[in-house]
């Protein structure tokens, strides 16, 4: 018998994986042209972000720098951590972190939970008519301005001609003063907050709720249960994973208060409790040129929402969530 021998075809790694990856690109290549229009849609997103968001976090450098505009930060001397200890040796650091965590602590208490009640109720409306009237009204002032909200605010507690100071005036009480007042500051913000933004935060619970199954509510209905046990044992566990991811974004704004709404409320009478990083990176960075000790005191805030977020969203995961990432 003659034996038959084998041509032997050496295996080139080299060879392989270049292939492999000519392929993967013009996979790549083909996928882009066949969602072209798809891709075309999100560029402007997309630019945005790599231009106002990414780019810029390259002038974080200047935190590590004693940063001058002459100078440029190719050229500025370097000083290392420098002003991150210089800013939390400030007596002012423990009174703005008091104040931004406070501020945002009762957002989280008082206003985060509202747009789901308020979602809940509105699906619970039965006339299609009266939900879209009352969405409609509670939607509007998300659209309006902080100026205007400022200016609304001002009209009706002004402590001279404030309609409702007028209003207790003429019914024999005294006046208050809730603009000057640093223990009615707090809750004065969150309550703008409340009214601005709730009925806009019920469109994503809304959606959620829009996706359950009515079968289970049918059900729900022929074994006896009433509303709020539907309520309670449907609709909550159902939209419970966007309430988990919302929540984790929440804790990653932590140390964001909102700069033009406190800015606008701002006045000397409650500066102690109403200066937060934004307002004081405002303040030291633009109007007293110290460039690169605000940088540092903006990116002390990022960093602390960077870990919230990375651990609650490990919390939530430990929990049975899917998270955020």
């Amino acid at each position: 018998m003659q034996n038959t021998v084998k041509p032997h075809i050496a295996h080139t790694p080299g060879v392989s994986s270049s292939t492999a990856a000519k392929k993967k690109k013009s996979g790549l290549g083909k996928e882009i042209v066949k969602n072209r229009y798809l891709y075309l849609l999100a560029l402007p997103g997309l630019l945005f972000f790599l231009i106002f968001k990414y780019i810029p976090m390259f002038g974080i450098v200047i935190a590590f720098q004693n940063y001058s505009p002459f100078k440029g930060v190719l050229h500025s001397p370097w000083v290392g951590f420098d002003h991150f200890q210089r800013f939390f040796s400030n007596p002012d650091f423990l009174m703005i972190f008091r104040n931004t965590m406070g501020i945002n602590l009762l957002n989280l208490i008082l206003f985060f939970p509202l747009p789901i009640l308020i979602a809940v109720f509105l699906n619970e409306l039965r006339k299609e008519i009266y939900k879209k009237i009352i969405q409609t009204i509670i939607y509007m002032p998300h659209f309006l301005s902080w100026v205007i909200i400022a200016g609304l605010t001002f009209l009706l507690f002004s402590k001279g001609d404030g309609l409702v100071n007028k209003v207790i005036e003429s019914f024999g009480g005294e006046k208050i003063d809730v603009l000057t007042s640093p223990n009615a500051f707090w809750l004065m913000i969150v309550i703008q907050s409340i009214w601005k933004e709730a009925g806009w935060g019920t469109i994503l619970f809304l959606a959620a709720i829009a996706s359950i199954d009515p079968g289970l509510y049918e059900a729900a209905r022929m074994d006896g249960a009433g509303r709020l046990r539907q309520i309670w044992h449907i609709t909550l566990p159902a939209i419970r994973s966007v309430i988990v991811v919302l929540l984790i974004l929440r804790l990653g704004h932590m140390m964001d208060v909102g700069f033009e709404q406190i800015f606008l409320m701002y006045n000397g009478a409650v500066s102690q409790v109403a200066e937060v990083f934004d307002t004081y990176v405002y303040t030291v960075g633009i109007k007293q040129g110290q460039f690169s000790y605000s940088t540092a005191a903006g990116l002390f805030k990022s960093v602390v929402g960077l870990i919230l977020v990375i651990l609650s969203n490990q919390l939530a995961k430990k929990m049975g969530e899917e998270g955020v990432y």
